[in-house]
């Protein structure tokens, strides 16, 4: 089948954070590659609505538009329903009113939902749907049907679990796109640009300057984040190598863990007779604006999050510090550094490396 297509419809179905939404760019990216001209519409199935996540992920270069569904009820007594199939539908159809498209591809390997809605969005409109046929019978919801996750793993050799850029590109097998290599990738907006603007003062343009994102500061990802005194101490035998001017990301509610750690690194630094410059930015910037401060990194610290994969996707040298093993969050480039517990030589070694090349 020889396809032309001007507007496509994406089908994703997953987490709303920035990483994971990120990590769809380098499919993107393939299927702008393949057709230049065709304009890219996100149809993103959510349980929550994260206005933030949603008007970051809006501005991306690579979408034309972005549209975002519930699939929960909106009371919060029925915070863990799901609404009816008739339901999603019915909304996905709204609101995709102004939004045309020739082609529709579900990202989705797993359950029926993104299966039979993609198939309804296909019908009777000379639509074509391409899909994975994760099981055998799942490949009659789909004009064109992508082998099954297994199968694309054991073809390219991946491991399990495969990471997150290279599941997307399991749908698009059946299109004859390949990753090859492929990076997820950001630009800044307008916004953006602002921002660096008029905060041009607080970077000194003599220093080299380091993004220190310590982060996890939800629940569910604290144990994502660096022990304080490990991460303390790796800092500073880095600074001691090679002086900078570092500057902290994070989100409001991770103010306080980057003061903690600014009075511990600066009376470690002080013991040495060293003064380090220091600002905290956490609560500061729209998600946009951050990434206008990790452009201004020669290069960032994280730990397994978000800032992270923006940081990756910005091309800015990057070191992550992991807890434990994550090889589905792992982006293998020559700029990345994925570090799991490391010793302070060890982390100072890994990042005066990149800031060398930097």
């Amino acid at each position: 089948m020889t396809l032309s297509p001007q507007h496509i419809l994406l089908i994703k179905a997953h987490s709303m954070g920035i990483g994971d939404l990120l990590r769809s760019s380098a499919a993107w990216r393939s299927i702008k590659q393949r057709w230049p001209d065709a304009k890219l519409h996100l149809l993103m199935l959510q349980k929550q609505s994260i206005p933030a996540t949603e008007e970051f992920i809006s501005t991306h270069h690579l979408l034309s538009t972005a549209t975002f569904v519930k699939v929960k009820l909106d009371s919060h007594s029925n915070a863990r329903k799901k609404i009816s199939y008739f339901e999603l539908s019915r909304r996905t159809k709204r609101q995709l009113k102004e939004v045309s498209y020739d082609l529709v591809i579900d990202f989705e390997p797993y359950g029926l939902t993104t299966s039979l809605l993609t198939r309804q969005l296909a019908t009777g409109s000379g639509v074509v749907s391409v899909g994975i046929a994760q099981f055998p019978l799942r490949k009659y919801f789909y004009d064109i049907a992508s082998p099954s996750s297994r199968h694309y793993r054991a073809q390219n050799n991946l491991s399990s679990p495969m990471d997150y850029v290279e599941r997307d590109f399991v749908s698009l097998v059946g299109l004859g796109i390949a990753r090859e290599k492929t990076r997820i990738e950001l630009r800044l907006t307008p916004n953006a640009l602002r921002w660096v603007q008029m905060h041009t003062e607080k970077f000194d343009p003599r220093a080299k300057k380091v993004v220190l994102n310590i982060g996890c500061g939800t629940e569910d990802a604290l144990p994502k984040r660096p022990e304080m005194d490990a991460i303390v101490e790796a800092m500073l035998v880095f600074f001691m190598r090679r002086p900078f001017e570092l500057h902290l990301s994070g989100a409001s509610y991770e103010y306080e863990v980057n003061e903690t750690f600014m009075r511990l690194f600066a009376a470690r630094a002080a013991s040495l007779k060293l003064t380090p410059v220091m600002t905290n930015w956490a609560g500061q910037c729209k998600l946009d604006e951050l990434a206008g401060l990790i452009s201004k990194a020669s290069i960032m610290v994280s730990s397994d999050s978000g800032p992270y994969h923006m940081a990756v996707a910005l091309k800015v040298p990057t070191v992550c510090w992991f807890n434990f093993p994550t090889p589905a969050s792992y982006h293998d480039h020559d700029d990345v550094a994925l570090l799991v517990n490391p010793s302070p030589v060890t982390f100072a070694d890994a990042a005066d490396k990149l800031f060398f090349e930097a």
